[in-house]
């Protein structure tokens, strides 16, 4: 395959790699000094417009999505031919099958990276969109940046097979990879939502744990028979068999109903249990280790994801009396030398488009998701999130993967039993808590850094000082 000098205004490199249906290339911005991956649509499958559609699709939900987790697009084009091209960002570490093509990953890094796959596709879900064809090569890798050279992110990519829940049925053609493909996907006119998703993860689960991958379950799943046992590798902690073998069922029903919910299932069963940094699988070629990075970790959420800050605006916040602070039907217990500011939770949107409540306390509470000195909290209310998640999914997509979590708790407080994670941290804030609780038919999340010193007794005191009232 000949090279093209330029698509657009990209000098061209190199290729990246070649798939049934575009072709990737690395370009060169030489107005940002920066490098790309440019995806070009097949030349054999140019004129099909359905096929052309479904790769301008691609792009517009990256586009629309626009998350860390997920590789970005910078813009579309056309060639010349007619033929469309996506401007991506550039996975410059490569891909999960890159990897595994050079030796087995540790185990431990292997758990922790099937988290990462887990709440990238979580991303997915929760915007409606189910994948439909996760493997190894649509995992990839970019580095996090010069600030941490050593840290990389991980992508979910490829969603060239991946379409709006509402339309994710009535198939007229095989869509997704043998191997990794749920069951339901080989039939046409099957429904096919977010537990396909959950049935590829569970096989790339047994790729990355199993001590024999192969063997674990065939390409192509008979129906209903006793499944094959999943033998774990040395190392993984043995609660994680059953976990996989739920989320590979060859019924729907009998997996795990979202990525999420497979990703809390993963922490219960283990992934709390490995501590130490998580280091990247070495290549062939002499390099140093590179840790996976959760994007916003070890970094409180409220400041590394917008979406979690509490903003001026929306629902007027009040003191309802000396020691507790209001906003909308939000009233907590202020802790002593205590305030509190905010009234909505960004990026979290009611019924109504109405943004919906929070709040963030701490004895400087405009100042606490930029200083991690200052102890605080985050509280927000949420009836479109308890909608789609309980709070232990909704708590597995808020992990930091710089820190170390201790097991799952749950206590009850002024009636209302709150799921809590604690992670301790190396650096930055040396503690963080989540926590999440359903409020008839609203989730109350609070993400605690406690004093010093203070740790379980404080974080239940102050969460039986949330009430939620009643409409």
């Amino acid at each position: 395959m000949t090279a093209p000098q330029r698509i657009g205004p990209y000098a061209i490199e190199r290729l990246l790699g070649v798939g049934s249906f575009a072709t990737v290339w690395l370009g060169y911005d030489a107005v940002l000094d920066t490098r790309v991956a440019i995806k070009v649509l097949a030349e054999n499958w140019s004129h099909d417009l359905r096929v052309r559609e479904r790769f301008l699709d691609e792009a517009r939900l990256l586009r629309r999505l626009e998350h860390e987790r997920l590789i970005r697009v910078h813009t579309v084009g056309e060639l010349p031919d007619g033929r469309p091209y996506a401007v991506l960002a550039w996975a410059d570490r490569g891909s999960l099958r890159d990897r595994l093509a050079h030796g087995e990953i540790p185990a431990p890094t292997a758990l922790r990276l099937l988290g990462e796959v887990c709440a990238g596709v979580a991303v997915l879900h929760r915007h409606g969109v189910v994948h439909r064809d996760l493997t190894p090569g649509n995992v990839l890798f970019r580095s996090a940046g010069p600030d941490a050279p050593d840290a990389e992110q991980v992508l979910i990519a490829d969603l060239g097979l991946a379409k709006a829940l509402a339309a994710a049925s009535g198939l007229t053609a095989r869509a997704g990879t043998p191997g990794y493909m749920a069951p339901e996907q080989d039939h046409p006119g099957a429904v096919v939502d977010t537990r396909a998703d959950v049935y590829g993860l569970g096989r790339l689960g047994v790729r990355l744990l199993a001590a024999d991958p192969t063997g674990a379950h065939p390409d192509r799943p008979d129906p209903p028979r006793p499944a094959p046992q999943i033998r774990l590798r040395d190392g993984v902690p043995p609660g994680v068999a059953a976990v996989l073998a739920r989320a590979t069922a060859y019924h729907p029903d009998d997996r795990y109903p979202d990525a999420a919910a497979l990703h809390a299932a993963l922490t219960r069963a283990g992934l709390a249990g490995f501590t130490g940094p998580v280091r990247r699988q070495p290549s062939p070629a002499p390099a140093r280790p590179h840790r996976l990075r959760r994007a916003g970790a070890a970094v409180v959420a409220v400041a590394a994801m917008g979406a979690l800050g509490a903003e001026p605006g929306g629902t007027v916040s009040t003191r309802a009396a000396a020691g507790t602070y209001t906003a909308g039907p939000l009233t907590v217990a202020l802790p002593p030398g205590w305030s509190a500011a905010g009234a909505t939770w960004a990026g979290q949107y009611g019924t109504d488009g109405e943004p919906e409540p929070a709040l963030v306390m701490s004895p400087q509470p405009r100042r606490w998701a930029a200083d991690p000195r200052l102890p605080g909290a985050f509280v927000g209310l949420s009836a479109s999130t308890a909608a789609r998640a309980t709070p232990a999914g909704f708590l597995a997509e808020r992990t930091h993967g710089d820190c170390t979590p201790a097991p799952a708790r749950t206590t009850r407080q002024a009636g209302v039993e709150w799921t809590v994670v604690a992670y301790r941290c190396d650096r930055g804030r040396a503690l963080i808590v989540e926590s999440a609780a359903l409020h008839r038919a609203a989730l109350v999340y609070a993400q605690i850094t406690p004093p010093p010193n203070t740790a379980t007794e404080f974080v239940d005191t102050l969460l039986a000082g949330v009430r939620v009232r009643v409409r």
